[in-house]
């Protein structure tokens, strides 16, 4: 729809605003609502919609939008539009009404005035967790804006920035990746191995936006699920694993690079999969140039899935003796990249026995990066985020 906004000069509008004649038999436009536009910043939103029903007057010429900044004050004609909407940029003022004037200089008593009342403002989504995926980010936070006013929630709004895991720092150039009304969202079309950093709030029916979420760092990683492998003494050709493997020199990781089945034989390999005489199955560290793999139990119960392995575990956890493998169990291996950063890799066994193995892997590939799907304890990334909330 195009709409034709009059701007007229603020000494103009001042003497149209006491010389207009009030008709209070011309009818006056109804409904009257608003809604701002949200920026990122609650503080100053973009700007203000107003919308109201039409005046069913042959006579009309435009309607006229009258505002005020301060509670008490006069209102001062704001702008004239031949529209039944009208979109005021910046931060609004308090108060606003509109009439209806015709084309004998008449005009119509006001409309309802609506105030931009900020205490119609949700409150912060209170936690903010991730799951790092496959070129993608899977985010979740409490739904207490929601449950605070159902009938005033719009939905929430999801921001990105990039990462510095040195620092442990947030970008500043935010970007939104999206608005949805559940309290999770999937962040898609995402580069393995580069952090970002996530924050959400939450609009109000009004346009209000909330402050913001806890900050939330997270790098998506490769994986795969179901690979099948056979322990040594049954096949030693597809006893062996390795994460990654740089084959071309160029430390980049490529698609056919990743997540190895080998001969158990090679001494290049991650690891391989042993099976002792009471037909335990183990998995076994393997490489040692140019530093040993280690590997390392993940918790101390079974996990549900594979993003349920999140930050690798403490240092003094890794070892480079062989770990049993155990069905529903989780293991991180932590090795060389070739460099002087430690890359990390997550297991889980999904089944365990004298004649086969079949896991699903992850693999960070994000030099000296810990995540395989973050959350909390040791070098708790996301957790740690210094970046002054906005």
């Amino acid at each position: 729809m195009f709409r034709l906004h009059w701007l007229i000069p603020s000494a103009a509008l001042a003497l149209l605003a006491c010389d207009r004649a009030t008709a209070p038999d011309i009818e006056s436009p109804g409904n009257l609502t608003y809604r701002l536009d949200a920026s990122g910043d609650p503080q100053a939103p973009a700007g203000l919609l107003l919308e109201w029903d039409p005046v069913n007057e042959s006579r009309l010429s435009v309607y006229r939008v009258y505002s005020r900044a301060t509670d008490g004050a006069p209102f001062d004609l704001r702008a004239s539009t031949t529209s039944t909407t009208f979109h005021d940029v910046g931060k609004p003022d308090l108060d606003y009404y509109v009439t209806a004037y015709l084309d004998n200089n008449r005009e119509s008593a006001r409309s309802n005035t609506v105030r931009i009342d900020e205490r119609l403002r949700l409150p912060a989504p209170a936690t903010l967790t991730s799951i790092s995926l496959n070129g993608a980010v899977h985010l979740a936070w409490a739904d207490n804006a929601f449950t605070t006013r159902p009938s005033g929630f719009r939905w929430y709004r999801v921001y990105s920035t990039s990462y510095s895991l040195d620092q442990n720092l947030c970008g500043t150039s935010w970007s939104i990746e999206g608005t949805t009304v559940s309290s999770e969202f999937l962040a898609t079309n995402m580069s393995n191995g580069v952090p970002r950093c996530f924050a959400v709030s939450a609009e109000s029916q009004e346009g209000f936006e909330s402050l913001w979420s806890p900050l939330r760092a997270d790098t998506p990683r490769p994986d795969a699920r179901n690979i099948l492998m056979y322990p040594f003494s049954v096949d030693p050709t597809r006893a062996g694993f390795r994460f990654w493997q740089d084959a071309n020199g160029d430390g980049k990781v490529g698609p056919l690079e990743l997540g190895i089945v080998a001969d158990g034989n090679r001494t290049d390999i991650d690891f391989r999969i042993e099976v002792d005489a009471s037909n335990r199955v183990w998995l076994k560290p393997v490489r040692t140039t140019p530093t040993p793999t280690r590997v390392a139990q993940y918790g101390n119960a079974p996990i549900s899935d594979l993003t349920s392995i999140d930050v690798a575990p403490a240092d003094n956890a890794f070892s480079t003796t062989a770990i049993e493998a155990v069905a529903g169990w989780g293991y991180v291996f932590k090795m060389s990249g070739g460099d002087q950063y430690a890359r990390f890799g997550g297991l889980r066994i999904g089944h365990a026995s004298k004649d086969y193995v079949i896991f699903d892997w992850s693999y960070q590939t994000d030099p000296g990066n810990p995540e395989l799907r973050v959350g909390g304890g040791v070098n708790d990334y996301e957790g740690g985020v210094t970046v002054i909330q906005k």
